[in-house]
């Protein structure tokens, strides 16, 4: 072979090597990149869903250890990050990090610390970029009795939404869910609306915190996933409401109902009929307004099935007890 000949195929033999590092590197899961930047005692990986969260976003967060873990907690912009075991595999744990809807753009630092089985220490951080989301903004001419409650309406408005940041403050120490998040109504997919901000004869009205799925009245409305029943009544705002508790922080909540058939301590599994789509509350039309909080994070609940689609069984779910022991 002639020395052109032979730099020529030395060459083409270059350019395959890094066109197959460039196909490997475009192959690797986006988790692996978000780990860049994480911190971790020796022995120990703490992986992202993504490398950034968004207002109203949620994040599954996985610890993975080279030995068993006993234990593992978390902590981000003030809350607590449960996590459970969700496979046979004691070496991991998992957890979901909310982002409240008004969480300010920038950068949260995430800690994680934990104890292996022997009782080594273990801890992990990692800095977790927030941006800021894409909302609607919606401009409308009402009645003054939409922007304008009376002092009654408003004592009892305030008081509503106390009980409810009372009930989302109480956590669960149990995992009460088992399998995969479903959409509360059949043959639907998606929702709109989460996020919109309403601005009402000129005042800017708070960001709706739910998705709004479509749905004729009377339509079943399901339970998206196992829990207890820890509201069902009358409120100002969402009309006929029900609140399931999954355990370690997350509420689905449901609003508008034309109907309640469901109580407060009801133990309620997957599909359970909560209610009948309505147009209950403040409303203008019949459907079913559904809200998800993460430890007190307002989250946009379709996420939840995206994230959680994949959920282990039910032996896993008698071995949880408490966030650090699962």
């Amino acid at each position: 072979m002639s020395l052109r000949a032979s730099t020529a195929a030395g060459k083409r033999r270059v350019r395959f090597a890094l066109a197959c590092v460039a196909a490997g590197a475009a192959l690797l899961p986006v988790r692996t990149m978000a780990k860049e930047g994480n911190a971790c005692t020796p022995g120990t990986a703490l992986h992202q869903s993504a490398p950034t969260a968004t207002q109203g976003g949620l994040l599954l967060i996985e610890v993975k250890s080279t030995k068993p873990l006993a234990e593992v907690s978390g902590e981000w912009e003030g809350r607590s990050v449960p996590f459970w075991r969700d496979s046979e595999d004691d070496r991991q744990r998992k957890g979901l990090l909310g982002v409240d809807l008004e969480t300010a753009p920038g950068g949260y630092e995430l800690k994680v610390k934990g104890q292996t089985a022997s009782g080594d220490k273990i801890s992990c951080s990692a800095q977790v970029a927030v941006r800021k989301g894409r909302f609607a903004t919606e401009n409308l001419q009402v009645g003054k009795q939409f922007v304008e409650p009376s002092p009654e309406q408003i004592k009892r408005a305030d008081e509503e939404r106390q009980k409810l940041r009372d009930i989302f403050d109480r956590v669960t120490r149990e995992r009460l869910w088992d399998g995969k998040f479903r959409i509360p109504l059949d043959g639907v997919t998606t929702g709109t609306n989460f996020g919109r901000r309403r601005i009402l004869n000129g005042n800017p009205g708070s960001p709706h915190g739910g998705v709004d799925l479509p749905g004729a009245t009377g339509t079943p409305v399901h339970a998206a996933q196992r829990g207890n029943v820890v509201l069902a009544e009358e409120l100002f705002f969402a009309g006929n409401a029900v609140v399931v508790d999954h355990g370690l922080g997350i509420y689905t909540f449901y609003g508008h109902l034309s109907e309640i058939d469901v109580k407060v301590g009801d133990a309620v599994e997957t599909g359970a009929v909560l209610g009948k789509v309505g147009a209950t509350g403040r409303v203008t039309g019949p459907h079913l307004h559904w809200g998800l909080t993460v430890e007190r994070a307002r989250v946009n609940p379709l996420l939840l099935v995206t994230l959680l689609g994949g959920s282990s069984g039910e032996r896993t779910r008698r071995k949880s007890s408490k966030p650090g022991t699962k």
